[in-house]
């Protein structure tokens, strides 16, 4: 636990005057803070925009690793595993995410901090310049993450994202057969900050966000499906909640899927992969063309095979 006498001249939210002190501390990481009651102003829990003043006491339960103070043997991420780097080169990181660790977060075990040790290991990692997510996978969901490693690259990939023109298609088991076999899926999805989950909703509404998935079964075993899904657009948890949506959730998810079967199968994560990132055929800017038609793939999840050949069922 970190106590932080607070000693500014003027008024500043709580954000980023914790920004400031440990710079690691990103927004993701303190809603998840504070989320958790880590965070503690004056000794109750205030809303991250809350204004601390001179003389204020904050108080931290959170780890030297959590705060990114180096420890007596260096960084915390140094006794990572290394992340898998699909691709890498001096703009961009195209790295290998396993289910069961959050990209980034208060926790040292984050993707962000094992493609640190990666680069570490392979000595490249450049303390100035550290590696910045241009997107997010779900804790128990595995696959692909972009990079990036300069500020030309990050808006660049941001900018493609949000134009939708890179590509982002998954491989995941259903329980259940969706009917027809391949379809485009178009709604609308609701947020429900209370429970951190979303519902689909057939029509528009205020606060609602248009979602489209397309989907098409690969193969069929008893009562699941093998599915490749594109994303067309990217809301929190979309995939995961339009399958469940049509009667088919994801295997493994405790959040939308049959939880009944998902403890038969003994399934911790959600069976679903980001298993390809692929870059348009056409790029604008001149320092990025070299990507054009490029695209990368993650290694098949375990379950893959196990649906093809019928021993998972």
């Amino acid at each position: 636990m970190k106590e932080i006498r607070v000693k500014s001249l003027l008024p500043v939210r709580l954000d980023k005057y914790l920004s400031e002190q440990y710079p690691v501390l990103g927004i993701g990481r303190l809603n998840k803070a504070l989320r958790e009651n880590k965070i503690k102003l004056n000794g109750k829990k205030q809303p991250l925009s809350t204004r601390v003043q001179n003389g204020d006491m904050i108080r931290l339960y959170l780890t030297d690793e959590q705060l990114g103070l180096a420890a007596k043997n260096g960084p915390a991420f140094l006794s990572l595993r290394p992340a898998e780097l699909i691709y890498e080169n001096d703009d961009l990181i195209v790295a290998n995410k396993p289910a069961g660790i959050p990209v980034e977060g208060p926790d040292a075990d984050t993707l962000v901090n094992r493609v640190c040790k990666a680069l570490h290991d392979a000595g490249r990692l450049d303390s100035r310049a550290l590696p910045r997510l241009c997107h997010r996978l779900d804790t128990g969901t595995s696959g692909l993450v972009l990079l990036a490693k300069t500020p030309q690259a990050e808006e660049f990939l941001l900018e493609a994202i949000r134009k939708r023109s890179i590509r982002k298609r998954y491989l995941c088991v259903t329980f259940g057969r969706p009917q027809p076999a391949e379809a485009t899926l178009h709604d609308y999805l609701l947020k429900d900050a209370e429970s951190g989950t979303v519902h689909v909703i057939k029509s528009a509404r205020p606060g609602a966000k248009e979602i489209i998935t397309q989907y098409e079964t690969l193969s069929v075993s008893g009562r699941l499906a093998l599915l490749r899904v594109e994303l067309v657009t990217g809301r929190t948890h979309q995939i995961r909640a339009h399958l469940a949506s049509i009667g088919c959730p994801i295997l493994g998810d405790s959040k939308y899927g049959n939880n009944a079967a998902n403890r038969e199968l003994k399934l911790k994560y959600q069976a679903l992969c980001a298993w390809e990132i692929a870059f348009p055929q056409q790029i604008e800017s001149p320092a990025f063309r070299y990507l054009e038609g490029k695209s990368f793939h993650a290694p098949k999840p375990w379950y893959y095979q196990q649906v093809l050949d019928g021993t998972l069922k």
